[in-house]
């Protein structure tokens, strides 16, 4: 899916957000009596809210613009801090943890796998050394406990060695031939086909030759069919659905890699463009605020200099020139 796409998801989970605030203004704030009222808000809440933060964590984790990530994630952190207040509520309300949601599901239409809560991508990607980290301690552990056995190393010897070489020849060779071959079959068809403009062909042989075209294109989607069953049969490869979840995570690897790439050169294009102009500013600031401070106590020793009647009578006509002289 394009960034568009990601864009217009925010927009619109935003303006969901904005109306579920709305909505709690005008019902969470007003006491209720009854306890099966009240459970029924809490639960609608937040199946709405966790619907919410599937959509925001779609949106921040697909987004390549830092900023607009930056802004996703802090409405993400506060969806998600609303999340354990309502869940902390309900607690309090039954006392218990486990909460039965079917009428609640039935009235919004939604399927139990809606009440689940996903762990954010940017979750395991922050701590994606940590997490490591202990994979390999936990695999240390179980090593040592006798729990897992390692595999053994085995070095290639030469005989497997030139196999592995012959094989790998043999397969390139057969792909020029293969190659060399389609090239003269096409040739060989071009030819025919300015042959075949030449002269008028009937119906029948047109009618003909389109059967022919299409059983042999029939005849090969079976075939190849037929053969992609038998290779998962077999277990030589993998079912489509297993394929297609692979692509997809290589596609986020590349996409987090993509993400990564853009925060880096974002921040070195600022540091780049914006970076003497911010220093010289910071600098000119920090020179005015010790200027400020130095006229500051300049006056105020000023007037730890004065004499005691002119202090206490800051009223007269004669005071104001003489303030004025002090702090100018």
């Amino acid at each position: 899916m394009s960034q568009a796409t990601y864009i217009k998801l925010w927009a619109d989970t935003q303006r969901e957000l904005d109306t579920m605030l709305q909505r709690e203004r005008e019902e969470f704030l007003q006491p209720q009596e009854d306890r099966e009222k009240v459970w029924k808000m809490l639960a609608t809440a937040y199946v709405r809210y966790l619907e919410i933060f599937r959509r925001l964590e779609a949106s921040h984790a697909h987004l390549i613009h830092q900023q607009k990530r930056a802004a996703v994630r802090q409405v993400l952190d506060g969806v998600m801090g609303r999340l354990l207040e309502i869940k902390r509520e309900m607690v309090a309300l039954e006392s218990s943890e486990c909460h039965c949601m079917d009428g609640i599901l039935l009235e919004l239409q939604r399927v139990p796998e809606d009440i689940e809560i996903p762990i954010p991508e940017y979750f395991v990607k922050e701590n994606l050394r940590v997490l490591q980290e202990r994979e390999k301690y936990l695999q240390e552990i179980l090593l040592n406990a006798g729990l897992l056995e390692e595999e053994p190393v085995r070095a290639m010897t030469l005989e497997e060695a030139i196999r592995v070489i012959q094989v790998a020849e043999r397969a390139r060779q057969g792909r020029a031939r293969a190659a060399f071959m389609r090239r003269i079959y096409l040739e060989e068809k071009r030819q025919s086909k300015k042959q075949q403009k030449t002269t008028r062909i009937n119906p029948d042989a047109a009618a003909t030759c389109i059967q022919k075209v299409w059983r042999g294109y029939h005849q090969r989607m079976e075939t190849e069919k037929l053969r992609e069953e038998e290779m998962v049969f077999l277990g030589m490869s993998l079912p489509p659905e297993v394929e297609a979840r692979s692509v997809l995570q290589k596609a986020n690897v590349l996409q987090g890699e993509v993400q990564e790439r853009e925060d880096y050169s974002f921040r070195q294009e600022l540091r780049e463009a914006e970076g003497s102009h911010i220093k010289e500013t910071l600098q000119d600031e920090i020179t005015q605020c010790f200027v400020e401070c130095r006229r500051n106590q300049d006056n105020q020793e000023s007037w730890q200099t004065l004499p005691a009647h002119l202090k206490g009578n800051r009223d007269s006509h004669f005071f104001i020139p003489l303030i004025t002289y002090c702090y100018p």
